[in-house]
């Protein structure tokens, strides 16, 4: 009953921070070494990762089907949106290959996510302050800007830097204004997930699994799922109408908290 619980709140925390400038690695990281939960698992990160990835492609569905036809021939519609998404994401895919895995194994301490908490959250308040509004800022991103945003999303890979909140950053730093912003990170972030969600099916080391995995996996994949759509639409109403100056006080004051606590520990 215990792990059910603890898996049910792991796939709200998921579906909830994967798309807040908040950093959901952090916020995962943190149970098991604050509270001492154990690890789920990959296969449920296997399901809550299909989760969030189905709550963005439902949400974009009109843009996936936009870009659809930009594929086919003879086609009239605009695909720069496109273009700007797939160069942006070639940092990442290249990255991810390289250093993915020195970076999970040196980087996921506490002390690591205080500082990028802190740091990264004082920048995003940086560029909201000077972020054009939606009448004066740039909202089509170019290809040169895309690449720009998606080296600086090499970032995330360091838990507490906050994928969403770093590209987010950055596209405020080049002039697009809030709602632009959002859009190109979470459009960014449907082949980031994607590309995650495959190397954890390819290393799952068995696919035959018993009833009670399957149970596991559709719960975090329901949970994450709803969480993530939920928190999408509410983003993107709040990102337009207050700005992200919330979420930079969220993140000071969780980076001090978490100082404060490492400090009472040591």
């Amino acid at each position: 009953m215990a792990e059910s619980l603890q898996s049910v709140m792991l796939a709200l925390i998921q579906g909830v921070t994967e798309f807040l400038p908040v950093s959901s690695s952090a916020h995962l990281i943190l149970p098991s070494q604050i509270l001492g939960w154990p690890d789920q698992g990959l296969l449920f990160d296997v399901g809550v990762h299909a989760g969030t990835l189905c709550a963005v492609l439902w949400y974009f569905r009109a843009t996936l089907a936009s870009w659809f036809s930009v594929l086919l021939p003879g086609h009239d519609a605009d695909g720069s949106e496109l273009w700007a998404v797939s160069i942006a994401t070639v940092p990442m895919v290249l990255a991810g290959w390289l250093l993915k895995d020195m970076i999970a194994n040196e980087a996921r301490g506490v002390p690591v996510i205080i500082a990028t908490t802190l740091a990264f959250g004082v920048l995003l308040g940086f560029a909201d302050r000077r972020a054009a509004d939606a009448s004066a800022g740039r909202s089509n991103v170019s290809v040169p800007d895309a690449l720009l945003i998606g080296t600086a999303q090499v970032l995330a890979l360091i838990p507490g830097t906050s994928r969403s909140g770093i590209t987010i950053t950055v596209a405020l730093l080049l002039g697009y204004h809030h709602s632009a912003a959002t859009r190109f990170s979470f459009l960014l972030s449907m082949p980031v997930i994607a590309g995650a969600l495959l190397v954890m099916l390819v290393a799952y080391p068995d696919s035959r699994i018993g009833l009670a995995a399957h149970y596991s996996v559709l719960m975090a994949f329901a949970v994450s799922a709803i969480f993530a759509y939920g928190t999408i639409r509410l983003f993107m109403d709040l990102v337009q109408r207050i700005g992200l100056m919330p979420f930079v006080v969220y993140r000071i004051l969780f980076g001090l908290a978490l100082w404060v606590w490492i400090t009472q520990e040591i």
